[in-house]
């Protein structure tokens, strides 16, 4: 696999894990005001919502080794009406604005609550369109792998499943760095956090269990399609069985890893240490995984021959 198809994993897993974060802390957040005052919930979610911009700019830069260079998609805009190229570009764009202007009147409180909600609200949807975009791009009737639902299917369930989980992380590092400077609130920010990252792991566990529901479905229907390039793909996404076996072998392990942490939680309150060893590890299984997963979609890309 050359260069510029690893442009285009990094592209698509960094790009949708930025718009996951994104709606998964929007939830969070929105969640965590029934029962906490404003000022707790921010100095959690806060800086967690900073760190998006620098993963979807990531994402764009790691897409101009595929493109080559950036003219070429200031050309490609101009087919916005006919090109889910265009779409994903200006969709891609367009969320990376909106979402760093609401990132900046969050962090300076600038406005107010319903107009930041309200710019929320037209981010979030604007990055699922990004990602929607994405996947129409592979949509072609050529691609008996990727013209599925199971397509952005699974393009939506890795961007909340690397989204959710990262948010994790991101509590875990936002908390250490308040609990160095906000001594008075620890108590308050340790059950917050705690509370948070239960649920977040409830919402890990079960995308998971969306994956490895689709994974199997999608090999066996192609499998069953008949054809030429059918049998060549499911072949290809089997990898001969390891590649396949290895990426639903770490998808499991994180759900493990996840699970184990919340059927925990539920029993007695995590210690901050448990919680910053074991989110951080799933996070990093689950995206090798997922590595795995977008590797093998590529390499799934058999054209039928006419």
């Amino acid at each position: 696999m050359d260069l510029h198809t690893w442009a285009l994993i990094l592209f698509t897993l960094l790009g949708q894990m930025a718009v996951g974060a994104f709606l998964v802390l929007g939830v969070v957040h929105t969640v965590a005001l029934r029962r906490h005052e404003s000022a707790l919930v921010d100095r959690l979610t806060d800086r967690s919502l900073l760190a998006i911009g620098p993963v979807l700019v990531l994402a764009f830069i790691a897409s101009l080794f595929h493109l080559g260079s950036p003219t070429i998609a200031f050309r490609a805009v101009t087919n916005v009406e006919t090109s889910w190229l265009a779409r994903e570009i200006v969709t891609g764009v367009a969320f990376l604005v909106l979402g760093g202007a609401f990132a900046l009147l969050q962090w300076r409180k600038i406005g107010s609550f319903a107009a930041r909600r309200t710019l929320a609200v037209v981010a979030a949807i604007v990055g699922v369109a990004f990602v929607l975009s994405m996947a129409a791009i592979y949509m072609l009737p050529t691609q008996p792998a990727w013209n599925t639902a199971a397509t952005p299917i699974a393009f939506l369930a890795t961007a909340l499943l690397l989204g959710t989980l990262a948010v994790g992380v991101a509590f875990i590092a936002s908390y250490a760095y308040l609990r160095r400077h906000d001594d008075e609130r620890v108590e308050a920010l340790t059950g917050l956090l705690q509370r948070s990252l239960r649920w977040l792991g409830v919402g890990a566990v079960a995308l998971v269990a969306v994956q490895l529901v689709t994974v199997p479905l999608h090999v066996a229907a192609l499998s069953a399609a008949g054809g030429a390039a059918a049998d060549s793909a499911a072949q290809m996404l089997q990898g001969g069985g390891l590649v396949l076996g290895l990426r639903l072998v770490l998808a499991v392990a994180g759900a493990a890893i996840v699970g184990a942490l919340v059927l925990r939680s539920f029993r007695e309150p995590l210690p901050v240490r448990t919680m910053s060893a074991v989110v951080p590890a799933a996070f990093g299984v689950v995206l090798i995984s997922e590595l795995l997963g977008r590797y093998l979609f590529y390499a799934a890309n058999v054209p039928i021959v006419i």
